[in-house]
């Protein structure tokens, strides 16, 4: 696994590598619309014969349905940014299409995921687009009650299955208070788009049919998504700072890993494993990821991550501000341990 402690060069230093891949490709993009939502479509004309035949023939074919909304919503992902088609127009309809198929309000979803990109690794402005993390002193100084909710919120169970199923399924039903008319309006088109969706499909599948195939589908994708924005963001050497150090570059080459996957899985996953160069541009399509990775031998110094490697992530529960590293709760009960021997209280914040 490389690491790159400290960033060689600035965005400006990479800009014309950056920019020489930005370029949308429309024959490109309609391709993986092809190959990704025609075989989507006929999954869901399968399962409907299979439901007439078996279960068990239905479950697999709803899994397999799961594992393309993940290669859907890195589609949609692309045109909220703008990147996938050099179409705008293109780029919102193919993306309200996606967020329709993934649950997801399109300008809703992209005025937050923009926070997201703005914030990323910065201890002073969590809380929008990414995962609850506390400091160690945050955790330490917490309620019993704080305590509790946190420990089940970074659950694996919690984390990886019933929170991508409440966020799709029941949180991006509402607007952020914070939303302005448009992001509100794309969050009741929507609504409204489902409502009429789900109503057709029951009358096709029936109700109990379309329930288990629909909630199927949505576990598997939102695991798998969740899963692969965790360990890209969660990993050992990872970056994060107070607002008054905090830097983009840093944040993109640092805070943000290369998960090296298998082809099928990298398939699968639109090129998202490239994630440190899409932190450093979300303008460049995933297409063009992998592309611009290999163009420049100063990418070479990203943490990368295999399969094996990046199940570490699932121990890490804390960001240790004193030592600068993810630490999971052995680290705590040391931590507690030390203070309560040197006459403090376990809880008992440092001296400042």
């Amino acid at each position: 696994m490389g690491s790159l402690r400290e960033p060689p060069v600035s965005t400006a230093d990479l800009k014309d590598v950056l920019v020489a891949h930005q370029n949308a490709s429309t024959k490109r993009a309609l391709w993986q619309v092809a190959n990704t939502f025609l075989p989507y479509f006929l999954l869901w004309l399968a399962m409907y014969w299979a439901l007439e035949v078996s279960l068990w023939l239905t479950v697999p074919l709803a899994v397999l349905s799961g594992v393309l909304l993940v290669r859907i919503f890195i589609i949609f992902h692309d045109c909220t940014h703008g990147s996938y088609f050099r179409s705008r127009r293109a780029n919102d309809i193919v993306g309200f299409i996606a967020g329709a198929l993934t649950f997801s309000p399109y300008q809703h979803w992209r005025w937050e995921h923009s926070i997201h990109h703005g914030s990323s690794g910065n201890l002073d402005r969590r809380g929008t687009g990414d995962i609850w993390t506390m400091t160690v002193e945050e955790y330490l100084g917490a309620s019993r009650q704080q305590r509790i909710l946190y420990g089940l919120a970074r659950n694996p169970l919690v984390l990886f299955v019933f929170a991508p199923l409440f966020v799709f399924v029941i949180k991006q039903r509402f607007a952020s208070g914070n939303a302005q008319r448009r992001q509100r309006h794309s969050v009741w088109w929507l609504n409204v788009t489902l409502l009429i969706s789900t109503t057709l499909l029951s009358s096709i599948f029936g109700l109990a049919g379309y329930l288990l195939i629909q909630s199927i589908a949505m576990t598997v994708a939102g695991a798998t998504g969740l899963w692969l924005f965790y360990v890209q963001h969660q990993f050992q050497g990872v970056y994060w700072e107070r607002n008054d150090k905090w830097d983009y570059t840093a944040a993109a080459l640092r805070g943000s890993s290369y998960y090296k996957l298998p082809k099928v899985l990298q398939w699968i996953s639109g090129n998202i494993g490239f994630h440190h160069i899409h932190h450093l541009s979300p303008r460049i399509p995933n297409y063009n990821l992998q592309k611009c990775h290999e163009s420049d031998p100063r990418f070479a110094a990203v943490t990368s991550l295999s399969l094996l490697s990046s199940l570490q992530s699932l121990k890490f529960r804390f960001w240790d501000e004193q030592t600068k590293e993810l630490v999971g709760y052995a680290h705590i009960r040391k931590l507690q341990a030390d203070r309560r021997a040197d006459g403090q209280p376990g809880d008992a914040r440092p001296a400042t």
